[in-house]
């Protein structure tokens, strides 16, 4: 059987977003899951907007996300390639010159939407005389090209959407090349895909209508017509799409700013759109065994940040320590690590608690527990401390105090840690230490 590839191609035009990273998880996995290839093609011949930073911005963006691809490719320099294709087109007269103004073009559609019909485009451009083309041209006019879609019936067996059927004479011929003689993604990506050997095509439903346009295309140029899947696009919390321009969820301030860690987004987007619970995973190649695209429906998913969040911290409470220890200040041990990481939402809390952990802190004492305080840095053990020093400690101050339940324990969580909830003491107590336990009990910064 013929090898499984796949392509995620960004345009880099803006950073990506979280919509277009379930595209490329989704990608990814396929090829993963099937032993195939996964290619990573920057789409950039829209050379106003494309920019090398960008470029550059999706590619860390991809190596943190951890979807490494087995070969690269770039639209810009894969020129020639499209001035053949589009040679092959207009010698078998498949691509014509047009010379309407936008205006024009415009005011055509809104005609024939006034009148009851589809915006279709009226093939007046065949019909001109070379003297017609010539006195446009003269009047400083350069054509842009339309590929002439034949009257056919046009089917795939869609992955995601099952059967789907358009008829060629109901769709518009679409622009292939603009005034200024830059193909468009129409082409170039049709023709990527058939020389780069793409077996399968995984996008957005948004280019439902494309692909029935693409088919003749490939047929067109003599290629063989991939497997296509169409997802439905995904949705903000507030109901609304996605733009890498805007900044909507972009990879960036989902890592930078919400302290994201990249397998939660993975295994977030992963089945996000099935009716599957969402199950978090450490790697992203162990997502494979998660990932059926025929559980994929046709609903509009949500993005739920909530939802996300939770994912996150789930992340953080099962990652080992050799998974996060470079990410960590300095002196953050094991140790510390298994003690605190079922209190974390994000990895940037571990900072405070490394803090809380080793100093310097200012404790937390109430003026009727200081008596309180300074009898509990009295009765401290000898060290070495460990597990069972926290139940001493508190057995002793019971018996002697008479204290008891959240009047014995509140206060002194309060004055080692400067909050009212956290770790166990009993696992924290040993990391702290006595010296920084007995200072914090007297109500000295330790």
């Amino acid at each position: 059987m013929e090898e499984m590839k796949v392509r995620f191609a960004p345009s880099p035009t803006g950073r990506l977003h979280a919509g277009n990273a379930r595209i490329a998880v989704l990608n990814w996995l396929l090829a993963r899951q099937a032993g195939g290839t996964f290619l990573l093609r920057m789409d950039d011949t829209d050379t106003e907007r494309s920019t090398q930073e960008f470029a550059d911005g999706i590619q860390a963006d991809m190596k943190w996300l951890g979807l490494e691809w087995d070969e690269f490719a770039v639209q810009s320099h894969r020129m020639e390639r499209y001035d053949l294709a589009i040679e092959k087109l207009k010698a078998d007269g498949r691509l014509y010159p047009c010379y309407e103004t936008a205006d024009e073009l415009s005011l055509k559609r809104k005609i024939a939407l006034q009148a009851g019909r589809p915006p279709i485009y009226d093939r007046a451009a065949l019909k001109l005389t070379d003297e017609e083309k010539a006195a446009f041209e003269a009047e400083g006019r350069t054509p842009h090209w339309r590929f002439k879609l034949l009257p056919e019936h046009i089917a795939w067996e869609d992955m995601v959407r099952g059967p789907v059927a358009f008829e060629g004479e109901n769709l518009t011929d679409p622009v292939l090349i603009r005034e200024d003689g830059r193909p468009l993604y129409t082409i170039t990506s049709v023709v990527d895909d058939i020389e780069l050997d793409i077996t399968h095509v995984l996008r957005g439903e948004d280019h439902v209508s494309n692909t029935a346009v693409q088919v003749q295309l490939f047929e067109a140029l003599g290629g063989a017509v991939p497997t296509f899947a169409h997802i439905s696009l995904m949705v903000g919390a507030d109901g609304q799409g996605l733009s890498k321009r805007l900044g909507s969820l972009s990879l960036q301030s989902l890592r930078e700013e919400d302290g994201l860690e990249p397998m939660a987004l993975n295994s977030y987007l992963a089945r996000l759109g099935t009716p599957d619970p969402i199950e978090v995973r450490q790697k992203p190649e162990d997502l494979t065994e998660l990932f059926d695209l025929a559980r994929f429906g046709r609903a509009t998913p949500r993005f739920d940040p909530v939802e996300l969040a939770s994912l996150n911290a789930k992340i953080l409470h099962e990652a080992s320590f050799e998974s996060v220890a470079d990410r960590l200040p300095d002196g953050f041990d094991g140790a510390l690590w298994d003690v605190v990481r079922p209190n974390l939402e994000k990895l940037a809390d571990a900072n405070e608690w490394f803090r809380i952990a080793k100093g310097p802190l200012d404790p937390v004492i109430e003026e009727e527990d200081r008596e309180f305080a300074a009898k509990a840095a009295e009765l401290l053990p000898v060290e070495p401390w460990d597990r069972e020093t926290w139940s001493a400690l508190t057995s002793a101050l019971k018996t002697e105090t008479g204290r008891k339940g959240k009047g014995l324990f509140m206060p002194l969580r309060k004055a080692l840690t400067g909050q009212s909830h956290g770790p166990e003491l009993a696992d924290l107590l040993p990391l702290i230490g006595k010296a920084r336990a007995k200072a914090r009990f007297r109500g000295e910064s330790a």
